[in-house]
């Protein structure tokens, strides 16, 4: 659906000026692979790139209109130590966890979960037929709070914050804050930011990033320029860290669609296996032990 196609949106409250916008460090190329039962996927944040891009662990993107690729989901399955973040694009997906949560997400819709000390839940797409697409994220949690209770949250698309610039750039607020505007989920110790921007031809998006904060684009229609540099679709561009910068500007040259990620980096030890994300490797082989035992959820 054309941006020109949306419904009337209110205007940002406030304006964001960027004057030392961050530069481009490296392009990144999301690896195919597959998980649960056999879902195609595209992994853009990858394990080695946890320690640059902290306090987020992976990035996956998923679409597709064959069936095929989708329709078996995510059948039961542990987590504990992060946040999962997953937002839908198009098509639906039905969630039940262990804690006794339940939830249908669907287009536009975001669903935020904090796995903490632990819980099993599935992912069940909802149709036979027809276009599934969206993302899930991971966040890290701090050391401190690793083994807190489980949390979850739906958002339909209704639910989360929208607000369109003077350049007409149609701005998401998944979490953190956007020219005026609060997002639908904060964190302290990670200081999130999550936006969808939908960005018109010829527009340009200007936002404010504290300097030590890690941050990425990732192009998933169109393509963008940020600081002279041309970030095609199906690319995650990795924003520099450059101590003197403010924020970052992304321009379009034709209508396009991005995901723009920042956040304050935990600088702790990462200790992952498979669905487990500890500080270390003690506490992953406690995560094994509660599953098998049957005290993680």
């Amino acid at each position: 659906m054309s941006l020109h196609a949306q419904p009337d949106l209110p205007v940002a409250p406030a304006s964001e000026t960027v004057s030392r916008p961050r530069r481009v460090e490296g392009l990144v190329t999301g690896q195919p692979t597959s998980d649960g039962a056999g879902v195609k996927l595209t992994r853009v944040l990858t394990h080695t790139l946890q320690r640059r891009l902290d306090p987020f662990l992976m990035l996956d993107a998923f679409g597709s209109d064959n069936p095929d690729d989708y329709i078996a989901g995510f059948p039961d399955h542990p987590h504990r130590g992060f946040e999962t973040v997953t937002y839908m694009i198009a098509g639906r997906m039905l969630h039940r966890d262990s804690a006794g949560h339940e939830g249908l997400l669907q287009n536009g819709g975001v669903q935020w979960m904090t796995a903490g000390r632990g819980v099993i839940h599935s992912e069940i797409p909802q149709q036979e037929e027809g276009v599934m697409e969206g993302f899930q994220l991971w966040l890290n949690l701090p050391a401190r709070d690793k083994l807190c209770a489980p949390w979850y949250r739906d958002f339909q698309a209704a639910d989360l914050p929208r607000f369109v610039t003077a350049s007409g750039v149609d701005v998401t607020v998944i979490a953190g804050a956007s020219h005026g505007v609060a997002g639908a989920v904060t964190r302290e110790g990670t200081q999130p930011l999550y936006l969808d921007l939908h960005l018109l031809a010829g527009s340009r998006f200007e936002q404010g990033l504290p300097s030590g904060h890690n941050a990425f684009v990732y192009v998933y229609r169109g393509a963008v320029r940020i600081q002279g540099a041309e970030v095609p679709v199906q690319r995650m561009a990795i924003l520099e860290n450059d101590g003197d910068a403010d924020g970052v500007l992304i321009e379009a040259g034709a209508e396009s669609r991005v995901l723009l990620i920042a956040g304050r980096p935990l600088n702790e030890p990462i200790a992952q296996y498979g669905p487990f994300v500890m500080n270390t490797e003690e506490e992953l082989r406690q995560a094994v032990l509660d599953l098998h035992s049957g005290r993680l959820a």
